[in-house]
């Protein structure tokens, strides 16, 4: 049966408008590149590659560094990750293969809720509730315990403050687990029946099934849905804000105050000018390609994990 000539026209038309949309993408992350490094050009003359490597951040003496704001970034999304991902595993565990029918609805919608909470609200409790409470009953029980081993007492020092690094990267694990749970929950579904009962046929438990068995089949989709939850925390501005302590500081420990990129932006960028500006364009630039090369290593492991398959 012949294709109507109109017919082939809209298909081609169709293939043309979608594969526009999809170079649009492209032509939107070099337009978005290309404005950061021209906004930034001032800052990259005057201090080169210096600039990534400096501590000081001083207006005065139009002295500019991005060390401590990418270190704070770095640092508190590890520290969310290391929170986020087992208490996410073993959310979603629960709901695929423990829970009661009867609570796994509830239990998925306040998960959901989680993510709809704006990043504000949880900056506003992590400063004025979270906050009061670590500092008089948890920090000085967790300096006090830790303070005679060798490498956490160093790791886990400092004066009881409340906030600083490890503030905003517990924050920021409550803000990425909804995220992160959603994707290894819905994944977890997919796995072919068969293939769990036949694993606890052969008398595997619970954990082993898991981990044996529902992690492999879905390990792709799941370092995808981890990966989610680092872009989340990379970029996040106004709960790291609240609680992080927007100090251009080297920190000392994970207790420290310090600064992110995406704070120091929000903090400074309304009232900067001239080589300020210029410099937290190129934070903006620094945070951007942070993001490119963590995205390119997902996807790096993802074809190697691949590749492992195919042998």
């Amino acid at each position: 049966m012949r294709t109507k000539p109109h017919n082939l026209l809209a298909d081609r038309l169709f293939r043309g408008i979608t594969r526009g949309f999809a170079l649009f993408v492209f032509v939107l992350l070099a337009g978005i590149m290309l404005s950061l490094i021209w906004g930034s050009r001032d800052a990259i003359t005057a201090q080169g590659f210096s600039f990534l490597w400096e501590t000081q951040w001083d207006p005065v003496h139009d002295r500019y560094g991005a060390w401590v704001p990418v270190m704070g970034t770095l640092l508190t999304s590890l520290i969310a990750l290391i929170i986020a991902v087992p208490v996410s595993f073993g959310i979603a565990m629960f709901l695929t293969e423990l829970a009661p029918s009867w609570l796994r609805r509830p239990l998925s919608t306040a998960i959901e809720m989680l993510a709809a909470i704006p990043s504000i609200i949880y900056g506003m409790w992590g400063l004025f509730v979270f906050v009061p409470l670590f500092q008089h009953y948890v920090q000085p029980v967790i300096v006090a315990l830790l303070a005679p081993v060798p490498v956490l007492g160093e790791l886990f020092a400092g004066p009881s403050l409340g906030i600083g690094l490890f503030t905003a990267g517990l924050i920021l694990s409550i803000m990425i687990v909804p995220f992160i749970t959603a994707v290894m929950r819905d994944v977890f579904d997919v796995v072919p029946p068969m293939l769990k009962e036949s694993a606890y046929g052969l008398g595997s438990t619970t954990w082993e099934v898991m981990w044996k068995v529902v992690l492999p089949y879905t390990r792709h989709a799941v370092i995808g849905g981890v990966m989610l939850g680092l872009g989340r925390a990379l970029g996040e501005t106004m709960a790291v804000t609240f609680v992080i302590g927007n100090a251009f500081n080297v920190p000392d420990s994970i207790f420290s105050p310090s600064n992110s990129i995406a704070s120091a932006l929000a903090n400074e960028f309304n009232e900067a000018g001239g080589l300020q500006k210029s410099a937290l364009l190129e934070l903006g630039l620094i945070l951007f390609l942070i993001t490119t090369l963590v995205l390119a290593a997902s996807k790096l492991l993802l074809w190697h994990l691949s590749r492992q398959e195919g042998r």
